[in-house]
Formats: C-alpha cells, sequence, structure tokens
C-alpha cells in the first residue's frame, strides 16, 4: 500500500484497534522505526491488550471525548494516528478532531481482497474511502501482466474467537473502573457466549442439510439462480453507507422486485453472514415474505454455502455493499450494489441500472478494467497481513 510516511521521532496514537493484539504487535513495530506511541484505552479490554507502558485510560462520557481527544493531540503533539473501523462513536470524533489539527489518520478495517489481505487507508474505509470511483481513472492504467499473489497469512477462526471471547470477558468484569464506555454493539459477555453456543450448534445442524446445496450449484441450479450475501445486522456498511434501516427492508426490497420482474424459471439462494450465524436467522422472515409474494418454491435461505461455488454459477449477484460483491467481480459474475461501495463503478458493476432492471439485463464486469482496479486497490490500500494471524509484510510498512 501506500507509505505510511517516515516513523522515526514521529508521535503516534494507537486508538482502539481490533480485538487482541495486532495493534499491540504493530505499537512494537512503530517503536522499532523510532516512533513514540500512545495508546488511549476506553475500558478495560483496551489496556488489557496494551503494551502497559504508554497507555492512558479515558474514564470521562461520551460528551466530553471530543474535547479531551483534542486537547492530547495538541499536548502530546500527535502526528499520526492508527485506528479500526470509522463510523464508530470514539473514531468518528477522533477523525473530526484530527481533521481540525492536520493530523493524519489512517484506518485499519478487514481486506477488501480476501482472504489474506487487511485494508489500511489515510482518510477512511469503505463508504468513506477516498479511492476513485472513476472508471476513466483505471481506464488510463497501465495494463496488468500479472495479478498480485498473497502469501498465506494463516488467519485462524480460533484465534479471532479466543481474544473476543477475552475482549468482552475482561471488558465486562471490569466496567465499573470506564462506567461511561459506550460500544458500537450489544457488550454483554453472557450474551456473547450464548451467541457463541448457538453458533456452533446452527453451524452443526445447517452444515448437514445445506452441503448437498454445493453439489446442485453446479448442475441443476447452475446459471438459473441470483445470489444475495447476507451482511451482519450491526454492519456500518449497512447503517452509515446505504438507505437501508436494517437487513430485513434489503431482504424485502429484493424479494419485491425479484417476484415482479425475474424470469419465473430462476431462483434466488441468500446466504447468512457465518458472524450472525448465533445472532440471526432469517429464514422464517424470508419464507414468509416469500409466500405472501406467491415464490416460496423459488427461494433458497442458507447458512453454509461455499460462496467462489456460489458467485461462479450464478447469474448475477444482489448485495448492498459487501465485499463478497469484489468476490462476484473477480469470477466474472454480474454485479449490483445497492449501497455505497469501494468496487461500485461503471464497467465493474451495474452501476446506474435499477434492480427491476438487473434480473433481465445484468451485465458481466469489463475483465480488464477489474484487473486494473483490482491491482491498484491492492498496491493502494491492501495488507498481505492478518489481524488473527501471520502479520506477513506488515514491517515493510511500519
Amino acid at each position: 500500500m501506500n507509505s505510511i510516511g517516515d516513523l522515526k521521532n514521529k508521535n503516534i496514537l494507537f486508538l482502539q484497534g481490533p480485538m487482541g493484539t495486532f495493534f499491540k504487535r504493530v505499537d512494537k513495530l512503530s517503536r522499532k522505526k523510532g516512533a513514540n506511541t500512545y495508546k488511549i484505552a476506553l475500558n478495560a479490554a483496551d489496556w488489557f491488550f496494551s503494551n502497559k507502558d504508554n497507555v492512558i485510560s479515558y474514564k470521562g462520557t461520551p460528551k466530553f471525548w471530543q474535547i479531551f481527544i483534542s486537547d492530547f493531540l495538541i499536548e502530546q503533539k500527535i502526528d499520526k494516528i492508527f485506528l479500526f473501523g470509522d463510523c464508530r462513536f470514539y473514531q468518528k470524533k477522533t477523525i473530526k478532531a484530527a481533521d481540525n489539527l492536520g493530523v493524519e489518520v489512517f484506518v485499519f478495517e478487514e481486506g477488501y481482497i480476501r482472504p489474506d489481505y487487511i485494508t489500511l487507508e489515510k482518510y477512511g474505509v469503505n463508504g468513506n474511502s477516498k479511492l476513485s470511483k472513476s472508471k476513466n481513472f483505471y481506464e488510463k492504467l497501465p495494463e496488468v501482466l500479472e495479478q498480485p499473489k498473497a502469501l498465506p497469512t494463516k488467519n485462524s477462526l480460533c484465534a479471532m474467537i479466543v481474544s473476543a471471547t477475552t475482549y468482552y470477558l475482561i471488558a465486562n468484569a471490569f466496567a465499573f473502573l470506564y462506567p461511561h464506555y459506550i460500544h458500537h454493539r450489544d457488550f454483554s459477555a453472557v450474551k456473547e457466549a450464548l451467541y457463541g453456543i448457538r453458533n456452533f450448534i446452527r453451524k452443526i445442524f445447517y452444515s448437514q442439510r445445506d452441503k448437498r446445496y454445493n453439489n446442485l450449484l453446479k448442475t441443476s441450479l447452475s446459471k438459473k439462480y441470483f445470489f444475495v450475501p447476507l451482511q451482519t445486522y450491526t454492519d456500518a456498511q449497512i447503517k452509515k453507507h446505504s438507505t437501508f434501516k436494517n437487513i430485513e427492508e434489503f431482504i424485502e426490497i429484493v424479494l419485491n422486485s425479484f417476484a415482479h420482474f425475474a424470469d419465473k424459471e430462476c431462483y434466488i439462494i441468500f446466504k447468512h453472514h457465518p458472524f450472525d450465524r448465533g445472532r440471526k436467522n432469517y429464514i422464517s422472515y424470508i419464507n414468509s415474505l416469500a409466500k405472501k409474494l406467491g415464490i416460496e418454491k423459488r427461494i433458497i435461505a442458507l447458512y453454509e454455502l461455499n460462496i467462489p461455488n456460489a458467485l461462479k454459477n450464478a447469474l448475477g449477484t444482489v448485495t448492498v455493499n459487501s465485499t463478497v460483491g469484489l468476490s462476484s467481480l473477480y469470477h466474472g459474475t454480474p454485479t449490483i450494489a445497492m449501497g455505497k461501495a469501494v468496487y461500485d463503478i461503471k464497467g465493474l458493476t451495474c452501476k446506474g441500472m435499477s434492480l427491476n432492471d438487473f434480473w433481465q439485463n445484468a451485465v458481466a464486469p469489463n475483465e480488464f478494467l477489474f484487473k486494473k482496479f483490482r491491482d491498484f486497490i491492492i498496491k493502494n490500500s491492501q495488507i498481505n497481513s492478518s489481524f488473527y494471524g501471520e502479520i506477513g509484510n506488515l514491517e515493510e510498512i511500519f
């Protein structure tokens, strides 16, 4: 990705990172480059996953966070800020304060290209990304002769679960030390544990129920269905970068349009997001709406599905702004994004086309344009690294 600049003698602030030790490791790498680093803990888990010797705890109310962070940036002469996500309360206020003071902000996020990449962009990510949305910009780039290849980062689901569980337990156990902290989602350790148990049970059940569809997608259902990957119900991509109030509204609009404008021989396959497996089950809601519309025999709602297989054999992909949309383009599948997405560019997606028209007139992405786009975003926003695996080439940047 683009350089974050020389770190020697720079004052760097780390705010909240991914749950776990990732920011702790990046902090150490920055110090090796001669940076002076600071960490602000907003709850006990932030403190626990820090290097301890440079951490400052904020225990005030959200009302005074803007004043606190502005004063901190001035007093410590902060040059650069690194944080995870840009739509949460503390992050948004921090970015605003930094912008007013001319402090550089770099935002980490899950990879646009998956697996084996994470995102790091200056100013913002996803809907706030500064990556060009101009078809003309990418057309003028040199031809890509060879696609970049990422080294395996061995991202560990187990490590992520352990990190998240530890984070929630510590933050809850010592919540009295940070009584005013507000989280971007439900912050109950007990609920998270129950969600985890339900996630495990559902995975076992639905893996058995849904596995037969992986073969059907390549045979009797091939090129007879549209694929709709659902996003997490707490996703900022939905709340901040789309016009949908929630996932249910998106499902309703998709089904209504499909019922009235798609060929009667076509199907829709919905896939739940794996992070929502223990939290949400939209199957009854989808089936109920489908029955009202008289299309219940053409609707399939699943949990466990091989996504590349689903994309390769689909007539098209309908998403709000999921990164699955990028995978869809990679597989040459016509794609429509109904929210703000970094990849929603004419020539790639069916940008400008209505959903009602998409069912009949979906257009595949331009292969050469996509190669240029993918090459550009990998070089300018992606790091071959993992939050819960090997650190990869992060050391080349920090």
